[in-house]
C-alpha cells in the first residue's frame, strides 16, 4: 500500500511530465507558425495578376518561391517583365522564370484589348532592373515541387506551363497539397466566348491535361469575381487613401481593364479575378459554397472551346454519359469547384495587401 508521500510524489512527477509535454507541444506550435507555406505562382502577368502578386508576395504568412510566366493576357516575355517589376514594386527577390511563348497546339491569342498593350493599362511603367532565371519555367515548376513538397501552386493564367510540367513528370501532382486554379466558367457564361473564361479558353487542351492529371485542383471560375465582388467605386476610393505605392499602382494598372469590364458587362469598377483566386489560395474559409465534381474540358467544338464541364449532377458515369466521360472517370480525379465567397472578407485581404 503506498503511503501519501509516495502518491504526491507521483502526483508531483506527473504534473511535471504534463508541463515539460505542453512546453514541448508549444514549441513545435511556435516553430510550424515560423515555417512559411511556400507558394509556386504560375502567371500571365497583366494587371489582375499583378495585384494578386502584390497579395502573395506581402502576405506574412507564406513564402512564394518561384513565379513562372507564361503567354496569355501578353506575350510571356511581357508578362516576364510585369512580373519582375511587380515584385521589385514589392521589394521582393522572388526568381521569376520565363515559360512557354504559346498554347500547345494553338496560335496564341491576347488579351490586350482587355489589359492594354503591355497588360498593364499602357502607362509606361520602366523596364524591371533585374532579368528573369535561365531556367525554363516547366522545368522549374518541377523543381520547385521536389524541392517544396506539399506547396501550394496558384495559377493565374493558361496551363501550358503546367501541362508541359506534367507530361515530363506526372508524379509531380501528388506532390502538391493544393492547385488553386483561377479559370473556368462553371456552369455560367464565359468572358471571352459564350461559353469560355480566357485562361481555360487560350489553351483548352492544356488545361485538359491538368483537369485529368490528379493535382488537387481547386477551380476559382470567373463568375467569382463579378457582382458584390467587384471592386467598386467606393472601394477604389478606400484602396487610394491607403497612399501607399502598391495601392496606386493597382487602380492605376487595372485602368484599362476597368473601362473593358464596363464596356463587356454594364459593370462599373474593377473585376479582379486572379485576386480573388490569390485570396481563396491564403485563405480558404472565404469559400462560402463548394461540392467536389468531375470536371472537363471542350477541346474539339469551335462553338464551345475551352468550356468547363462540370458534372454538376453526378451524372457522368450514367450509361448515357459513361462513353463521353471515360477518361475523366478513368483517371477518378475530381475537382473542388468554388461557387461563393464572403465578398466582405475578399476584399478586406485586398485592402490589408494593399495598406
Amino acid at each position: 500500500m503506498r503511503t501519501s508521500a509516495a502518491v504526491t510524489a507521483q502526483s508531483a512527477s506527473l504534473q511535471r511530465s504534463r508541463e515539460f509535454l505542453c512546453r514541448v507541444f508549444a514549441w513545435q506550435f511556435v516553430i510550424l507558425r515560423r515555417v512559411k507555406l511556400p507558394f509556386l505562382i504560375d502567371t500571365d502577368t497583366a494587371s489582375d495578376d499583378a495585384v494578386a502578386l502584390i497579395m502573395a508576395l506581402r502576405s506574412p504568412l507564406i513564402e512564394v518561391v518561384a513565379v513562372t510566366t507564361v503567354a496569355g493576357n501578353v506575350d510571356v516575355h511581357q508578362a516576364t517583365r510585369n512580373a519582375i517589376y511587380t515584385a521589385e514594386l514589392c521589394d521582393s527577390k522572388v526568381l521569376v522564370f520565363v515559360g512557354a511563348e504559346r498554347p500547345l497546339k494553338r496560335a496564341h491569342v491576347s488579351a490586350d484589348w482587355f489589359h492594354g498593350r503591355d497588360g498593364l493599362g499602357d502607362h509606361g511603367y520602366p523596364p524591371p532592373r533585374r532579368a528573369a532565371e535561365k531556367q525554363s519555367a516547366p522545368e522549374a515548376i518541377i523543381d520547385t515541387i521536389e524541392s517544396h513538397p506539399g506547396l501550394v501552386m496558384v495559377t493565374l493564367g493558361p496551363l501550358t506551363n503546367v501541362a508541359l510540367a506534367l507530361q515530363k513528370k506526372p508524379d509531380i501532382a501528388a506532390k502538391v497539397s493544393r492547385c488553386v486554379v483561377m479559370g473556368g466558367a462553371p456552369c455560367c457564361e464565359g468572358n471571352v466566348t459564350p461559353a469560355a473564361e480566357y485562361n481555360i479558353w487560350c489553351d483548352p487542351e492544356a488545361a485538359r491535361i491538368v483537369m485529368r492529371s490528379g493535382l488537387p485542383i481547386e477551380l476559382v471560375g470567373w463568375q467569382l469575381c463579378r457582382g458584390e465582388a467587384v471592386v467598386n467605386p467606393t472601394d477604389i476610393q478606400q484602396i487610394l487613401s491607403f497612399g501607399t505605392p502598391v495601392a496606386k499602382f493597382a487602380i492605376e494598372c487595372n485602368s484599362r481593364g476597368q473601362e473593358a469590364f464596363l464596356e463587356q458587362t454594364g459593370e462599373h469598377g474593377i473585376s479582379l479575378p486572379d485576386p480573388v483566386a490569390m485570396a481563396v489560395a491564403l485563405d480558404a474559409s472565404i469559400v462560402t459554397s463548394q461540392s467536389e465534381h468531375f470536371v472537363d474540358v471542350e477541346t474539339e467544338s469551335e462553338l464551345t472551346r475551352g468550356m468547363t464541364v462540370v458534372d454538376r449532377l453526378n451524372v457522368a458515369d450514367n450509361e448515357r454519359n459513361r462513353y463521353i466521360w471515360a477518361a475523366s472517370l478513368a483517371a477518378g480525379h475530381k475537382a473542388k469547384v468554388y461557387w461563393t465567397i464572403d465578398n466582405v472578407g475578399w476584399k478586406q485581404a485586398l485592402y490589408a495587401a494593399l495598406s
